[in-house]
């Protein structure tokens, strides 16, 4: 696990965003994993920057997100559908239909669950996106997640929430339940990259840069992948 130190997020997220432009320069038909929440909207402005300055393309890349929702349509602004739409994928020349984001409809979750792993089998993720929640989840795989889980829904728990509640306005709005990859989809991919900076994460990072690998702090399995670059700021390093 190589570990960068910056001085800012806004370092994190130039540094996060060339590892994937340098990817899409070597292989314009790269496959890339995604992430949604506050750590990579600095990285995807930088993405959006390198395609107007006519750096790189995205007809040929396509991409996987980690989860979605369950029980919002994708039209609604909290949807990671629409997330990534906003800020990545209406600014850039990729193709629909190489946009792949996790969707379960209430009644087919299982199905829907199913068929996400089949197409991630079908495909090796050449760089995925990672952001870290308090409690060491990835994607939505919460503390207690098997190693070896794959594309499943989840339960959101309250701390996870709590912390995803100034998005909606009230916790009452916030939903329940997503879809995600499980730790066995993210683990296949090639290289992983994960931004935590700010304050709130120094905690995150203390633990996971401990190297215990546990699945009370699912982040931890990293440890156990070959290629993995972690990328945090001053303030998130202040308990190292």
């Amino acid at each position: 696990m190589e570990v960068i130190k910056c001085k800012n997020y806004e370092e994190a997220s130039k540094i996060a965003s060339d590892i994937l432009i340098q990817q899409i320069k070597e292989k314009p038909d790269c496959i890339l994993g995604l992430a949604t929440g506050s750590s990579p909207i600095g990285t995807y402005q930088k993405l959006i920057e390198a395609y107007q300055q006519h750096q790189i393309s995205f007809q040929r890349v396509s991409t996987y997100n980690l989860d979605e929702y369950i029980g919002i349509s994708r039209q609604n602004d909290q949807s990671y559908y629409y997330f990534m739409h906003d800020h990545l994928f209406h600014h850039i020349d990729i193709l629909e239909k190489n946009i792949h984001v996790p969707y379960a409809e209430i009644g087919r979750e299982e199905e829907c669950c199913k068929a996400y792993t089949e197409a991630l089998k079908k495909i090796c993720v050449d760089v995925q996106l990672l952001g870290i929640g308090a409690n060491g989840h990835i994607g939505f795989n919460e503390p207690g997640t098997p190693f070896d889980q794959e594309t499943f829904v989840v339960t959101l728990t309250e701390k996870t929430r709590q912390d995803n509640m100034r998005f909606f306005g009230s916790i009452d709005k916030v939903p329940t339940k997503a879809i995600t990859m499980g730790i066995q989809n993210i683990m296949a991919a090639k290289k992983i990259v994960l931004i935590a900076t700010g304050e709130s994460k120094k905690e995150a990072v203390k633990e996971l840069l401990s190297h215990k690998i546990s699945t009370a702090f699912p982040a931890s399995v990293l440890h156990q992948h070959p290629n993995v670059v972690v990328i945090i700021d001053k303030a998130s390093a202040q308990l190292l």
